[in-house]
């Protein structure tokens, strides 16, 4: 089960259980909160259209709400952006993971991507608000990647973060050891997008994510508990 030894209680504390899908029901999400209370997921990783309905069927519980702006894209202007983080926060929302403009970054327009990432980080500061800023790795360059990272050690969001899940890859090992050697331990890191197994969450929390977003949250707990039972090693 990889190098280190954990709780299931340990576990689900790593994971944004998420529910981003355009087509989601209600149902759906009163199954993600009522699984993030269960389990003690961190936060559930929702569109900000469901922050309020979220914040009512957590209420009283310690899972956070988290919106994700500019998603999953990131193609829309600082402004917007802005007060797509500014509308959510005063819905409920303790946590917001944005999307970058890759386009910009491309160009290396690069003052460009620290203006929006210092602008929403200092929404989130303001409100006392962990702010996550997603990469979307599967469409940079190594090089691209390191320069993200040192922006972020100038900005200092709480996070940063590989991937949306909805692009061509998701988190991959070489992204988070590459990221986790750019900032150290001064920025946590979130990886999300294709965790789906016990084995790809422990190597990922070893490597040193402070978070992992997934949809597979419950069957990578549970697959712990069962492994536990079995006595598996």
């Amino acid at each position: 089960m990889g190098k280190i030894q954990i709780s299931p209680k340990e576990l689900a504390s790593y994971f944004d259980h998420t529910q981003l899908r355009a087509w989601a029901s209600h149902e759906d999400f009163v199954k993600l909160c009522k699984e993030s209370m269960e389990y003690g997921f961190k936060m559930v990783a929702i569109n900000p259209a469901q922050v309020v309905r979220c914040r009512k069927l957590l209420k009283g519980s310690p899972v956070h709400v988290g919106a994700a702006i500019g998603f999953p894209l990131g193609q829309t202007t600082i402004e917007d952006k802005v007060n797509e983080t500014k509308t959510a926060i005063l819905n409920g929302s303790d946590e917001i993971d944005y999307v970058i403009n890759i386009t910009e970054l491309k160009e290396r327009n690069y003052g460009f991507i620290e203006k929006e990432m210092a602008e929403i980080t200092e929404v989130c500061r303001k409100n006392k608000v962990i702010s996550k800023v997603i990469f979307e790795n599967c469409y940079l360059t190594d090089q691209e990647k390191e320069e993200l990272c040192r922006i972020a050690l100038n900005v200092r969001p709480d996070f940063i973060k590989t991937s949306t899940g909805f692009g061509t890859a998701g988190a991959s090992f070489e992204d988070v050891a590459l990221m986790k050697r750019m900032v150290g331990d001064e920025i946590k890191i979130k990886a999300a997008g294709g965790v789906r197994t016990l084995d790809t969450a422990l190597k990922m929390i070893d490597l040193g994510v402070s978070r992992i977003g997934s949809t597979a949250g419950v069957s990578i707990v549970e697959e712990l508990k069962m492994g536990m039972q079995a006595g598996t090693p």
